[in-house]
């Protein structure tokens, strides 16, 4: 009888914990899609615009913006560490409980506390790169540059750096949503299919963005303008409207390019 549940239990590690990765998996599939091809209906795609416009009035006047430019990403760099400590800090735990219970890797008890534990790390390495852009991003943000069209392909610079900062935020975030699913997988197969379910509608609303303002626009910098002054360069910058469907170029690769 026991045997009959075990084997019972392993048919439903097989079965259903694939299906529950399957369905994280296409949630994440059509987000990866939606960020590229409609950016602006994606709440990673409106912190993109938002940063970039951040970065261009910071830059208009450094003397003036700078200490609150500063300010701003360190607070970041804050919650960047704080994620960072507490995903080595997890993986460090996980790490000698698998290490105690058994000293046979390939048992699927410790397949479970494996997956948690490569989720955890991927977050710590998601936040320390996170951390790396931020603290580049903080030099920039004062250093002064050449005039004309250097300072707008170094404004834009800027931006794709502090983007990218960003974009290793979310995904240590997700990481730490991927590991729910598998955290209860060591209670049972069933427990990880409904969190998976669970996850994907949760995520749903909070990824996207469909109530955003629709006078949301993005700047691109006018390189033709050769103009030092930032804030003449800011006033020059073409106006493209979100709604439109292909406003950027995809996120993941050059936010602020096209």
């Amino acid at each position: 009888m026991k045997l009959k549940k075990m084997e019972e239990a392993e048919y439903l590690d097989y079965v259903l914990v694939p299906t529950g990765l399957v369905v994280l998996g296409l949630y994440h599939l059509w987000l990866f899609y939606t960020i590229i091809r409609h950016p602006t209906t994606t709440v990673v795609g409106v912190n993109s615009l938002s940063r970039q416009q951040w970065v261009l009035h910071m830059m208009a006047d450094p003397g003036k913006n700078g200490v609150l430019a500063v300010q701003t990403i360190r607070n970041n760099l804050m919650a960047a560490t704080l994620l960072a400590t507490i995903a080595i800090t997890l993986s460090s735990l996980i790490s000698a409980v698998v290490s105690d219970s058994s000293s046979d890797i390939y048992t699927i008890h410790t397949t479970k506390y494996l997956s948690v534990l490569i989720c955890f790390l991927l977050a710590f390495f998601c936040n320390m790169q996170s951390i790396r852009y931020y603290a580049h991003v903080s030099f920039l943000l004062n250093l002064p540059s050449n005039e004309g069209e250097d300072r707008a392909e170094f404004v834009e610079y800027v931006m794709q750096q502090l983007n990218r900062g960003g974009l290793f935020w979310s995904l240590g975030l997700r990481a730490f949503y991927f590991s729910f699913p598998l955290l209860l997988w060591i209670f049972g197969a069933i427990a990880m299919l409904a969190c998976s379910f669970v996850m994907v509608v949760l995520l749903y609303f909070l990824d996207t963005a469909s109530s955003s303002p629709r006078c949301f626009h993005s700047y691109k910098l006018n390189k033709n303008n050769h103009n030092p002054d930032i804030e003449v360069t800011g006033d020059s910058v073409q106006t493209v409207w979100s709604e439109e469907p292909n406003v950027h170029k995809p996120l993941l690769l050059n936010s602020t390019s096209r």
